[in-house]
């Protein structure tokens, strides 16, 4: 059975190095990028959710998922993901712990078809970020803390002008984070300093 991601809750204030890199994150190589284009700047974060199985949490599957390292046979779910390649930058655990899969210097492989204020291919100018979670349950209170704490690191080395959901950027395609984001407290963490 593959390993599950272990890392403790990150610090209160998070750092995105000049390489795009959160050193206080599981660093968990994804092999799903490419480099965004030459004249491209990083302005746009997009909030997603996952969980694998759906609807389960903890486990080894995101992580295998975005490796290509997950067993189509594992569960019954999992042969539909068999051929997907996939990725994020961040993925936050129910837990709160943090995981980098993708630097935020290049481009990783999670909006799929998209369009954000009449600009497509939001993967070219766009960070990603996975919870762990579902549309329906509600998301833990460490998991707004950690996200509010990353949103603000990435504030301060790119130039945000956006913070969207995957629905808005795909709303034929997709739903997520879902009504059980509650975006008014995730703004207001985002605003106040202190943790």
């Amino acid at each position: 059975m593959p390993a599950v991601l272990s890392v403790s809750v990150p610090p209160l204030r998070l750092h995105v190095d000049r390489d795009g890199v959160v050193r206080a994150a599981a660093q968990v190589p994804s092999p799903n990028f490419d480099a965004r284009p030459f004249d491209v700047r990083v302005s746009l974060l997009v909030i997603h959710n996952i969980s694998l199985p759906p609807g389960q949490f903890g486990g080894p599957w995101i992580v295998e998922l975005f490796t290509n390292r997950l067993d189509p046979t594992a569960h019954p779910y999992f042969a539909s993901l068999a051929d997907l390649r996939v990725s994020a930058h961040f993925l936050i655990r129910r837990e709160g712990t943090l995981a980098q899969f993708v630097s935020c210097g290049l481009r990783a492989w999670h909006a799929g078809e998209s369009i954000w204020r009449r600009r497509s291919n939001c993967n070219d100018f766009s960070i990603g970020v996975e919870l762990e979670g579902t549309d329906e349950l509600p998301y833990e209170d460490i998991q707004y803390r950690t996200l509010a704490r990353l949103t603000r690191a990435l504030r301060r080395r790119y130039p945000l002008k956006d913070i969207a959901g995957h629905r808005d950027i795909a709303p034929k395609r997709k739903t997520d984070p879902g009504p059980a984001f509650d975006w008014a407290r995730f703004r207001k963490l985002i605003a106040n300093p202190q943790p």
